[in-house]
């Protein structure tokens, strides 16, 4: 089988546009819902605990879900998992537009958890099978490239479509359409990479990783990197924590910025300016970290997001706010794609969906615990402004415990060492 990016072009630019659509789909929830929680869906002002609820719910399936999809892609193939997670977000639009409550939005939620948890798994994994090792950072640049240029976009979209036909009615069609054309696309057009997968196994002869055996099980496979394996375990927290930067743009960014009066539209465009940063940034820090290696451009974004954060709070008007999410969006384009990378330079093709999965589950469960997290800060602080300091102390822990127990994984600059 031929592997790389030219030798598999079309395949890989159908999994960027699955990727797109994944990230439509979530963006959909993103500026409308959390704006307009008090007054769309009946959330009480001040009601911080209540108004992180959904996006602690997609949290928890969301982890949960990639650590299932990781070991299910490897039994039953990669394009099934992506179909099936689409057929769970059908229902999604209808649960938003009939909402009597805020309960609803949060089932929604629940939904699009076990929809992003087999979609977005599935398009990395799948570009990972058909490229080459020294193309990762790239193939995962583009990949969240993709994926968070459609967040941005659903934003600014949703935004205008809310002023334009009403919250419900714009997010119903947005998201009827976005999740319609992903299910028929990934029915007709996405092949099965797992052959790929398995041919590299045949055709690699590398030595299994010493904590492991030749054919580890999953049990195996989340031991080492949640608690054997100092460099995965460094890896996984740094993705649990830097979750917490996007939960705190998910659920307060919009609820602040419309507290000090802009519209959604003006909402959607700084958020989206976040996204655009974060994803446009990636077409030069995934391929930069296969030049220069993955570890310095993971912690440097690390502690640049805890800056952007920080400064958005302190300045007032929109420049100063597109200006902040600008640089908090280039903290998470030098470390979103290479943290991947790093994990699937260590681990090996027969358990490196497992790998990816796991590290998937750690890393989204960084929106549960880090809503969760937001909501008590902003509870005991008596304002939001003491979630964005919650946010930045993380960051600034997490960064320097990956900078004391992480190392450079990228295999060519390894063996130069």
């Amino acid at each position: 089988m031929n592997y790389g990016l030219r030798a598999n072009l079309g395949q890989v630019l159908q999994q960027l546009l699955q990727v797109l659509l994944v990230g439509m789909t979530i963006g959909m929830m993103r500026n409308v819902v959390p704006a307009l929680a008090e007054s769309e869906f009946g959330v009480p002002r001040g009601s911080f605990m209540l108004l992180v609820a959904f996006v602690a719910a997609f949290g928890f399936v969301k982890g949960a879900m990639n650590f299932m999809a990781g070991r299910l892609a490897e039994r039953i193939g990669r394009r099934r998992v992506l179909i099936l997670g689409w057929l769970v977000a059908l229902p999604i639009p209808l649960l938003i537009r009939f909402a009597p409550s805020w309960s609803w939005i949060v089932a929604a939620t629940l939904l699009l958890g076990v929809n992003q948890g087999l979609t977005w798994s599935m398009t990395q994994t799948a570009k990972l099978d058909l490229t080459r090792a020294d193309q990762r950072g790239l193939v995962i640049g583009l990949n969240e490239f993709s994926g968070y240029l459609g967040v941005a976009l659903a934003g600014i979209v949703t935004g205008y479509a809310a002023a334009r036909l009403g919250p419900r009615a714009g997010l119903l069609w947005f998201g009827l359409i976005v999740i319609g054309a992903a299910t028929l696309l990934a029915w007709l057009a996405v092949a099965e990479t797992l052959p790929w997968a398995r041919a590299e196994v045949d055709a690699r002869a590398s030595e299994p990783h010493a904590g492991l055996g030749a054919a580890p099980g999953t049990a195996e496979v989340f031991a080492l990197m949640s608690w054997r394996d100092r460099r995965l375990v460094a890896l996984c927290q740094a993705g649990l924590v830097e979750k917490f930067v996007d939960a705190l743009v998910w659920v307060f960014w919009p609820v602040y910025l419309h507290q000090r009066g802009l519209s959604l539209p003006g909402i959607g465009w700084i958020v989206g300016v976040y996204g655009f940063s974060w994803g446009g940034a990636q077409f030069l820090t995934g391929p930069l970290s296969d030049r220069l290696g993955r570890h310095r451009l993971n912690v440097g974004g690390m502690w640049l997001c805890a800056l952007g954060v920080a400064l958005l709070p302190l300045g007032s008007g929109a420049a100063w706010w597109s200006g902040a999410a600008a640089l908090t969006g280039l903290g998470m384009a030098m470390l979103y794609p290479n943290l991947s990378a790093a994990v699937a330079d260590i681990a090996e093709p027969h358990w490196r969906a497992s790998a990816i999965g796991i590290y998937r589950f750690w890393r989204d469960l960084g929106y549960g615990i880090g809503a969760l997290g937001l909501g008590a800060a902003a509870a005991l602080g008596g304002r939001i402004e003491a979630a964005f300091g919650f946010v930045v102390l993380a960051m600034l822990l997490s960064g320097a415990w990956l900078w004391r127990w992480g190392e450079e994984t990228h295999p060519g600059l390894r063996r130069a060492a």
